[in-house]
């Protein structure tokens, strides 16, 4: 029996993953726009929504807001979702105010923690976020990587470890199978 082998291995993992493409806003509206001149035009709604690959009940939408505004209640419609609670302007406070770093804004240590990044946001703009949010706009909106710092202490003495490994732990070290004797 001969193994297959699998040609296409990156589409099978972006298959399983299931990633949304981003919408294309500008293409929608000329889908709107299409259906609008079909409109006019007298097509029954349900070969316009054949002809652009929708479905029945929006058409009806569509034609709905025809009815009522014409060409411009199609248009877009701006952005979707939520808008964003962080102006342009804050956003920016925000990030000068954390490249100033922790300890500027009184905390102990240097290290940014999301709950400390929450404080600041608010302290900053007046506007409060959940600290377990702050990482999207720490990282989707500033662009800033997670670090995890070197688990290190700060009086570690390279010099007398190696000395300890090469000279003490050979002494401290049983042999193999000195205990059973």
């Amino acid at each position: 029996m001969t193994p297959q082998v699998d040609s296409k291995p990156e589409l099978r993992s972006a298959a399983r993953t299931q990633v949304r493409p981003r919408r294309d806003f500008q293409a929608m509206e000329e889908r709107r726009m299409r259906a609008a001149d079909l409109f006019r035009r007298g097509v029954i709604p349900a070969e316009i929504a054949r002809q652009l690959g929708v479905t029945h009940q929006v058409v009806s939408e569509w034609r709905k807001a025809w009815q009522e505004g014409g060409r411009a209640a199609l248009r877009r419609a701006g952005r979707a979702g939520r808008p964003r609670k962080l102006s342009t302007a804050q956003l920016a406070k925000v990030q000068r105010a954390l490249a100033k770093g922790a300890e500027a804004h009184g905390y102990v240590t240097d290290l940014w923690t999301l709950p400390r990044v929450a404080e600041v946001i608010e302290r900053v703009s007046g506007v409060s976020y959940h600290p377990g949010h702050v990482w999207y706009i720490l990282r989707d909106q500033l662009g800033w990587t997670w670090q995890r710092p070197a688990r290190r202490a700060v009086e570690r003495d390279e010099e007398a470890i190696e000395r300890w490994v090469n000279q003490r732990w050979p002494q401290v070290k049983k042999e193999p199978g000195a205990s059973t004797r």
